[in-house]
């Protein structure tokens, strides 16, 4: 017996599996790249678009709720076709319809006033509409994206799968932001800078959906069966793993709160806080500043983004979770009360990055339990029960936002706190994690 050949085989193995990064999980990645490159060059920087078209905090609120809406209709549907039609043609279906609602959000505020029953529609309505096709690869694919790590990935590897792809998702997450602050520095306006930003979101989305189409192989693709409608979506979620209940209860208030002040963060820097950057020979504007707050907390995100999941495989996924749980419910209070001080900010964004550490044990924590043919449905009626319950959170976080900015965000922090304790005391570790390595 070669003991030296096997150790070595081993060791290689053990690297791959590592990075998790099989053939079809690193077409994934790259398309994931590029989509969150186009996603955080432009939608963090939406309630801004917003305001300066003339829209309140009651119709950023409301904006925020839409999102929610769709993300809360898009996963089961898209989870159940890619599970029947394949991820392939799934995904490149959905990014073809994300592409186009970039342009749709270049060309909506030169889109001629319409009165309709002596009502006039201002230019920012159109940003809602343009809002249902931007968010189809990120929400219809999500089911999709589960499903191909899970296809891909040993089940004790789980969390190392979902690492690969969320740090190629971070990198377009940290890219992003920097490549809109540079667009933004450079133009004279927020508003041209911004159709800037969107006509280069809009090019990454195109690029990203023809490589995925062409590179992933659709032959390791497992298919489910037919979706046989709402008597199904009730089978899904009453077959929803014992695992995921206390998960599911805890998410949802996390993501709750989250979603009362999400849309605010850009708002809250450049309007609130009215904070910008100067030094190293550079001067920002708050908007473009955002942009670099966004840099420094994904920085931050993928550095610790490997270290913390394969930490999970010895502590287990719940602590890893629950550290990011905490952050999330923390965030809020402590960014509305901070000081316009541009460092002290920069510092609650490098903070804020902490979150991101637990999220591939967070996905592997929902999907890890799930049948090997029902990944994508398991994901969309876990993501549909959470995000539809979370559809008024930001309407209502808009209402307290346009009365007390500092109410809204102290009010979100203590439901997130809800959330943590109620997930230290009842959430439940993944059987193929339980006990560590």
């Amino acid at each position: 017996m070669n003991t030296r050949r096997d150790a070595a085989v081993d060791s290689f193995d053990s690297f791959r599996q590592f990075i998790g990064l099989e053939r079809d999980v690193l077409v994934l990645s790259v398309a994931m790249f590029a989509f969150s490159l186009s996603f955080q060059m432009t939608g963090r920087y939406v309630p801004e678009y917003l305001r300066v078209l003339g829209a309140g905090a009651t119709v950023v609120g409301l904006y925020g709720s839409v999102g929610n809406l769709i993300g809360a209709l898009y996963p089961y549907p898209g989870g159940a076709l890619s599970d029947r039609l394949g991820s392939r043609l799934s995904l490149t279906l959905f990014g073809t319809l994300s592409s186009a609602g970039f342009l749709f959000w270049f060309v909506a505020p030169q889109v001629p006033e319409v009165t309709l029953a002596g009502v006039s529609l201002e230019p920012w309505l159109w940003i809602f509409v343009g809002l249902f096709l931007t968010q189809a690869w990120k929400s219809f694919g999500l089911g999709a994206t589960f499903a191909i790590v899970k296809q891909s990935v040993p089940p004790e590897r789980l969390a190392m799968g979902f690492a690969s792809t969320e740090i190629f998702r971070r990198v377009g997450f940290l890219l992003g932001p920097l490549i809109a602050a540079s667009l933004l520095a450079a133009t004279a306006t927020f508003v041209e800078g911004f159709r800037y930003v969107l006509i280069v979101a809009a090019a990454f989305g195109i690029v990203a959906t023809v490589a995925q189409h062409l590179l992933y192989d659709a032959g390791e693709d497992s298919l489910g069966r037919s979706f046989e409608g709402l008597a199904q979506l009730r089978d899904d979620l009453r077959s929803l793993p014992e695992t995921l209940r206390p998960l599911l209860v805890a998410d949802t208030l996390i993501r709750f709160a989250n979603g009362m002040v999400y849309v605010f963060f850009v708002i809250v820097v450049t309007e609130f806080l009215e904070v910008g950057f100067t030094g190293f020979g550079v001067s920002l504007r708050p908007d473009a500043f955002f942009g670099v707050l966004l840099g420094v907390e994904m920085v931050v995100a993928l550095l610790t983004k490997l270290p913390v999941s394969k930490l999970a495989e010895r502590t287990g996924l719940k602590p890893v979770v629950a550290l990011g749980f905490s952050v999330y419910a923390m965030f809020p209070v402590l960014l509305i009360f901070a000081p316009a001080d541009q460092w002290v900010v920069v510092a609650l964004f490098a903070f804020s990055g902490l979150r991101f550490a637990g999220l591939p044990a967070h996905k592997a924590l929902i999907v890890g339990p799930a049948e090997r043919n029902a990944g994508g449905r398991v994901t969309g009626a876990y993501y549909l029960v959470r995000n539809t319950i979370v559809i008024p959170s930001a309407a209502l976080g808009g209402w307290l936002y346009a009365r007390d900015p500092t109410l809204a965000f102290s009010v979100a922090s203590l439901v997130g706190a809800v959330g943590v304790v109620y997930f230290a005391l009842r959430g439940k570790e993944f059987a193929a994690y339980a006990g560590g390595a």
